[in-house]
């Protein structure tokens, strides 16, 4: 069987490139999948698509609307759901995907610093594991995969 694993959160940093290579290292049967992680390109489909707007409002509406089409559908493809809330920004987006995963009965696991505990409390309480950083999840999906500790 190959494990399909969505990787959601914050686009800053390298985490999803390091739970590849680490998935990958230990040939782990894994397909990932996840959001546009192009910035630009994801706020701005919506208005280089359907057209542009006056209104940032109705520009924003667009583009989430057209995101909302691949996230979902990668969502509800997906085996586990990784969310990683990063330190620089909110992640709505994250927190959203957290909630829609949850409401699908996806196995979740939660990636974030000491610092997000208590705001995230309450999606940490749907998640199956909390880690803190993609090394634990790398060993995680090895050992609900084969069995392996490390």
């Amino acid at each position: 069987m190959t494990w399909t694993i969505y990787l959601s959160g914050e686009i800053h940093t390298d985490w999803r490139d390091q739970i590849e290579e680490g998935a990958k290292a230990l040939d782990l049967p894994v397909c990932f999948s996840g959001p546009v992680t192009d910035h630009a390109a994801s706020d701005d489909c919506g208005v280089v698509i359907l057209g542009q707007e006056e209104n940032k409002f109705w520009h924003d509406h667009k583009g989430a609307k057209l995101n909302a089409i691949r996230t979902r559908t990668l969502l509800e493809a997906a085996d586990i759901v990784v969310v990683r809330f990063g330190e620089k920004y909110k992640q709505w987006n994250a927190a959203f995907d957290a909630g829609f995963a949850a409401a699908l009965g996806k196995p979740m696991i939660v990636m974030h610093g000491k610092d997000h505990q208590h705001a995230l409390k309450e999606v940490d309480a749907a998640a199956l594991a909390v880690t803190e950083t993609p090394q634990e999840v790398v060993q995680i999906l090895r050992y609900v995969m084969e069995g392996k500790l490390a």
